[in-house]
């Protein structure tokens, strides 16, 4: 099976094989390709309310070269699902049409609340049996971030997404290098009042675990581990107290992009919102009352493979 998650940062591409129906839920995929590139789609979405078309080529360039392997590796089956920024742009149409023209499927524009399952699917499969539940799944995505509660019988409880992405953040009020305390003031405030209302929506605060999916939670780990290399591995179900996040956040923020860049596990197409998706991070942890966070390399890319099944 072959998927595709295009966020408004990133795009991704997992090709895996699935396995036996009648496996337990702790029975993970097995990965034949997994590739992802820094292509920020939703450059300026937030304030134009457009797609760019440099954006638009930059993310075909790269879906270019993902076909190619989708044929090589022979996957029976494609799912592309596109997230954050292609629900908030009035061209759309633009970027379904080359989609389809590169890929030979069409794109699904997923709503929040779906993108919110898929990346609980992704996260919950795999898991050790003795990870205490129930869950509390965020998805600090390019463009908006998904809170997601259940257990992994009963699947999802509640589920909601919200406009606080690591990019949305940035441009909206993170302008200095660094930004100035001000600026993070305001960011910090805008994240509070999003993050009560998703916790008003979801349960977070009865959960027993807190997850943490995509790349600004696993480079945030990966520097509260001292990795010295990005190493999906080792950052793959790791745990960060609250406490080191709120350390990590704070370098962050205080640093240029330039020293950010300097971070061994940096990957460049993140160094300038990262501190920003760390703050998304640090503001949940508060206001949902959780003492630590669990990484997981695996989220709605993860999902999106599952319901090809």
């Amino acid at each position: 099976m072959a998927a595709i998650d295009c966020g408004t940062n990133s795009i991704r591409l997992l090709v895996a094989d699935l396995p036996d129906p009648g496996a337990g839920p702790e029975v993970p995929l097995t990965d034949v390709s997994r590739r992802m590139e820094i292509v920020r789609l939703g450059q300026g979405v937030d304030r134009t309310g457009r797609l760019a078309p440099e954006a638009i080529e930059r993310t075909r360039v790269a879906l270019a070269g993902y076909a190619a392997d989708i044929e090589k590796l022979g996957a029976e089956r494609v799912r592309m699902c596109a997230t954050s920024a292609t629900r908030d742009a009035s061209n759309a149409g633009d970027f379904r049409a080359m989609v389809e023209q590169t890929l030979g499927v069409a794109p699904e524009v997923v709503t929040g609340d779906e993108e919110a399952r898929l990346s609980f699917t992704g996260a919950v499969r795999g898991l050790p049996a003795d990870a205490k539940q129930p869950f509390l799944v965020v998805d600090i995505g390019g463009g908006s971030t998904e809170f997601v509660v259940g257990t992994r019988d009963a699947g999802v409880r509640a589920a909601v997404s919200m406009d606080i992405g690591c990019v949305r953040m940035t441009e909206r009020h993170l302008h200095g290098d660094p930004p100035g305390l001000d600026e993070i003031a305001a960011a910090q405030a805008d994240i509070a009042v999003a993050v009560d209302r998703a916790l008003s929506v979801v349960p977070g605060r009865e959960a027993a675990t807190l997850i943490g999916l995509a790349g600004s939670v696993t480079t945030v780990v990966a520097i509260a581990q001292g990795l010295q290399a990005y190493d999906p591995e080792r950052i793959h179900h790791a745990r960060a107290s609250y406490e080191q996040v709120a350390e990590v956040t704070a370098d962050l923020l205080g640093k240029t992009r330039e020293q950010r860049l300097a971070i061994p596990v940096m990957h460049p197409g993140r160094a300038d919102v990262i501190g920003a998706g760390a703050l998304v991070l640090r503001v949940i942890m508060e206001r949902a009352g959780m003492p630590s966070v669990v990484a997981s390399e695996h989220d709605i890319l993860d999902g999106i493979a599952w319901s090809l099944r």
